[in-house]
């Protein structure tokens, strides 16, 4: 099972709080990720409409991290998996070639600018310093209803003293 990075409620990054991101590789050599909960405003059909008959109409493209914002990047549930994509959850990986002139086999798919990066040793170091929450991800994460409440349900799922800080406000100083 792939695994989720919540941001702890200590990271202040921009670019990184409050986000969950799934991790799509981790070697030796970093790790490559895509933040779930930040979809921009702007449809895929706008942003890059080749993509655009892979999501439902008027789907939002989301914001996968800084690195390359100019590249997109497809997560997609697959009927049956071919040589179309690499495997990160369940049935769900990144399609690694679309050439939009046949469909691949699949169920759902969310398009992202950009992504998440981190060079060797990079993000151990960041979850040592307790930046990041490490959770078992699920395919329904990927494609959440409600991006903008993915932080918190993740949280919640995960359970004990995450449950309390799943309730913490955006701005602690509103409380």
């Amino acid at each position: 099972m792939g695994s989720l990075l919540v941001a702890n409620a200590s990271l202040m990054d921009p670019h990184f709080r409050r986000t969950v991101v799934v991790i799509t590789e981790h070697s030796d050599q970093g790790a490559v990720g895509l933040v779930l909960n930040r979809p921009a405003p702007v449809t895929v059909a706008e942003a890059t409409p080749l993509l655009a008959s892979l999501v439902d109409p008027g789907s939002p493209i989301y914001v996968g991290g800084p690195v390359q914002p100019e590249a997109a990047l497809v997560l997609a549930d697959f009927d049956a998996f071919d040589h179309h994509g690499r495997i990160v959850v369940g049935s769900v990986g990144l399609l690694s070639t679309y050439s939009g002139e046949t469909e691949p086999a699949i169920k759902r798919a969310r398009v992202f600018a950009g992504y998440a990066g981190w060079g060797p040793g990079q993000l151990e170091a960041e979850t040592d310093e307790d930046a990041w929450i490490i959770e078992d991800a699920f395919p329904d994460d990927i494609f959440t209803e409600d991006p903008n409440k993915l932080w918190s349900s993740v949280l919640a799922r995960k359970g004990g003293s995450y449950k309390l800080l799943a309730l913490m406000p955006e701005d602690p100083s509103t409380n």
